[in-house]
């Protein structure tokens, strides 16, 4: 959520901001109403200051049917006034919600097609095999007794296709405990406050993605970054203590709204999967190199299982709400010949901790809000994918990459 303040003095800015990412709001509207909020405020606060002059009247005495009468209106104008207000304020926090994070200056406008590659690494493979046809034929995957239990896109990892799933978890973790981040697991369902604190905001009504728990204020979590986002919430942080690098492990649960024409075909593209998600709360003046930290951490641990990718600076037409900036990795796909996303990481700014009222106390004793980072390191059902096409022997094994050998008891080939 942006500072309404900030918005005022940079309201060109944020309309432009706005519009490049694709959101069609009336910023002047949400302005207008905050104009509306503030002044029904000075007729409450001036008619709470008068129901308490008249209640001080009314100590150590008999009160006259006048005060009496008088203190009765003052008590039927404020629970009138006190109604606009709360009224007023949730058109104000609804239309805030709705507003996105302002981009950085280097991020390219303009929709996907706009996105620009910064750097790419490895050789690009031209044949590979097809990870749902491979992993159905070994009986490493079910997604007929998933759908059957749960529906389309659920499954079953089964056997070495499981375990492998277990290596790069734990080849992972062991990437990100090396530079410093703090293992996690989190709950899997989040408030709607917290949902709307991450900053979450479809484009249209039909691209919402979260599963609703019904009868509870509770959603199942896409990813990590929902519950690492309000770790902190309406915490302030010592300076000192900063920056917090967090690693959280969870099961993601996505509708997968808003994906027609997206590669979808088997584990690629799924309604659940498990994901080991970086995450950083740090001071704004360290986010910058924070966000490049966090997407040499992932090409670290992608060049370690030697899979070719290229890294993306994403358009702004293409980022979501809360991100300022975003890159993507895209690994080299030799079944698709083309690349496709695999991990990601933004640079949120005050966004989300401002939602979330997640603060800094600087030494100096001033309070600001903190920056929050976050990036993939590894989401695993689309790392099979990825090492099915890249490993996938012509005599039927699948080669195991090096560094995933010591979570599997050493085995070279499955």
């Amino acid at each position: 959520m942006l500072d309404i303040k900030f918005i005022r003095e940079n309201l060109e800015l944020v309309e432009k901001s706005t519009k490049e990412k694709g959101y069609k709001i009336d910023i002047k509207k949400v302005l207008e109403a905050d104009d509306e909020r503030k002044a029904i405020l000075t007729e409450v606060e001036a008619l709470r200051s008068k129901r308490n002059e008249i209640a001080g009247k009314m100590k150590g005495g008999k009160p006259s049917p006048e005060l009496i009468a008088e203190g009765r209106k003052i008590k039927e104008e404020l629970a009138e006034k006190e109604a606009e207000l709360d009224k007023i304020e949730k058109v104000c926090y609804n239309g805030l919600k709705g507003i996105p994070n302002i981009i950085f200056e280097d991020v390219p406008l303009g929709g996907e097609e706009c996105s620009v590659e910064v750097k790419k690494w490895g050789n690009n493979h031209q044949t590979g095999v097809d990870h749902l046809d491979y992993a159905v034929s070994r009986d490493w995957v079910d997604f007929e007794r998933g759908a059957k239990v749960a529906g389309a896109k659920f499954y079953y990892l089964k056997n070495e296709l499981a375990l492998l799933e277990n290596a790069l978890l734990q080849y992972g973790l062991s990437k990100v405990l090396e530079h410093g981040f703090s293992y996690m697991t989190v709950p899997d369902m989040v408030s709607s406050r917290v949902l709307e604190g991450c900053g979450f905001n479809p484009r249209t009504s039909d691209q919402s993605d979260e599963y609703y728990i019904e009868g509870e204020d509770l959603a199942m979590i896409a990813t990590a970054e929902m519950p690492l986002t309000g770790y902190h919430m309406d915490e302030i942080i010592d300076e000192d203590k900063l920056p917090l690098f967090y690693a959280g492990y969870s099961a993601c649960f996505r509708k997968e709204a808003g994906t027609y024409g997206k590669y979808t075909r088997g584990l690629f593209r799924v309604h659940q999967f498990n994901k080991l998600e970086m995450y950083v709360f740090c001071l704004p003046e360290q986010s910058k190199e924070i966000h490049d930290k966090i997407l040499a951490i992932e090409e670290d641990i992608w060049q370690g299982l030697g899979i070719p990718y290229h890294v993306i600076n994403i358009a702004a037409g293409d980022l979501g709400a809360p991100a300022a900036k975003k890159y993507d990795m895209e690994y080299w796909s030799p079944v698709n010949q083309k690349y496709q996303e695999i991990t990601s990481c933004s640079n949120c700014t005050d966004f989300q901790a401002r939602a979330c009222n997640v603060r800094v106390r600087r030494k100096d004793g001033s309070v600001d809000f903190v920056h929050t980072l976050n990036g993939t390191a590894i989401p695993l059902a689309r790392a099979l994918v990825v090492l099915i096409e890249n490993y996938a022997t012509e005599g039927g094994k699948l080669k195991v990459p090096e560094v995933l050998r010591p979570y599997l008891n050493n085995r070279e080939e499955l």
